[in-house]
């Protein structure tokens, strides 16, 4: 195990040094209290992002062992400076129309105007993750040649719904419509815009991810060598989009501890290493493999996430509704997958 989490107990303690001495150079006397929030930002991001964890071991299955170290070095760096500290401080930058370098002195100098900021762009920032894993969930589950059910009576009948063409693109427009209508006027611009870039960011990045496995299976491709590094690219960026989306509400919900940016980044930052990690080690372990529902339930935890996210466009959702929903899913399908394992024994 501890090969695993060597590189997440090193970030631990780094994080933890900075947040204290960041604390005590804000407010002297506050460094303790500081490095208490990092830790319980950092238990909460990843107890509530295992799910997460499961979906980027399936992918990273299909990848290649240097993939799968840049997810874990290059995918980190991007995850927590990307995700947790320039994205929003770019989307704040777009809706309020100011210059990003602005915004991000305001973050780091002014953290109450930049919550109400932040709190002011929840609804597009949601809606776009939330309609992206949408389009992820339908997708995982309308699949006619899925011979693996774990929920048989509603996932046999969702496969068959393949045979609609875009059905999936059908259904994730209405659910838009339908939290657009609930929507503030001075809003919905916002929300449509960023709905539907969420519904075509997965559509894009999908059907290059599949149009390029197709170029592998078949060697059209001139250079299979660049065909596979391509592959290797786009796999990595689809990873990266729905590590972000799985993200968007943990970023917004961790200002309800602290309006301190920086300290936020370092709790996130932190959960965010251990999800990798243990990612790897799910992959490397084959876990998947040995427990067959696991991947169902971790999209059924996906589909569960959606929905509160774009209920929270218009009503909040406390962070632990959706951790234990998500919770809930993995945990009932390991035991299930146990179950299952055991009976393939005992016949």
């Amino acid at each position: 195990m501890l090969e695993y989490f060597l590189g997440s107990y090193l970030v631990t303690i780094i994080g933890v040094i900075g947040a204290y001495f960041w604390g005590e150079h804000v407010h002297p006397g506050a460094g303790f209290a500081s490095v208490f929030i990092v830790l319980v930002l950092a238990v909460l991001e990843t107890s509530l992002s295992f799910d997460n964890a499961v979906v980027n071991a399936m992918k990273l299955e299909k990848m290649s062992d240097v993939w799968r170290h840049r997810f874990l070095t290059w995918g980190i760096a991007i995850a927590v400076f990307g995700m947790r500290f320039v994205f929003p401080v770019l989307v704040v930058a777009i809706f309020a129309k100011l210059d990003m370098l602005t915004v991000a002195k305001i973050a780091l100098t002014d953290s109450d105007k930049y919550a109400g900021y932040l709190h002011a762009t929840h609804a597009p920032i949601v809606t776009f993750g939330g309609m992206f894993l949408i389009m992820l969930f339908l997708n995982y589950f309308f699949n006619h040649e899925k011979e693996i059910h774990w929920l048989k009576p509603i996932e046999e009948k969702l496969a068959t719904l393949d045979h609609f063409k875009g059905i999936e693109v059908v259904i994730s427009l209405l659910s838009l419509i339908w939290v657009h209508s609930y929507i503030p006027q001075d809003e919905r611009l916002s929300v449509l815009l960023a709905g539907l870039a969420g519904i075509i960011t997965y559509l894009v990045i999908d059907g290059v991810a599949n149009f390029l496995e197709k170029q592998e299976e078949l060697r059209q491709a001139k250079c299979v060598g660049e065909s596979v590094k391509c592959a290797g690219l786009i796999s990595f960026i689809y990873l990266e989009l729905i590590d972000a989306s799985f993200s968007l509400d943990g970023v917004l919900g961790a200002f309800a501890l602290s309006k301190d940016v920086l300290i936020i980044t370092i709790g996130l930052a932190i959960g965010a290493m251990f999800v990798r990690s243990l990612t790897i080690m799910l992959v490397e372990k084959k876990t998947l493999a040995k427990f067959l529902y696991l991947e169902h339930g971790a999209h059924w935890a996906i589909g569960a996430l959606a929905i509160i996210m774009l209920i929270s466009t218009v009503k909040e959702v406390p962070e632990v509704i959706t951790g234990l929903i998500g919770l809930f899913f993995i945990v009932t399908a390991l035991f299930s997958s146990i179950i299952h394992n055991k009976k393939q024994l005992s016949e």
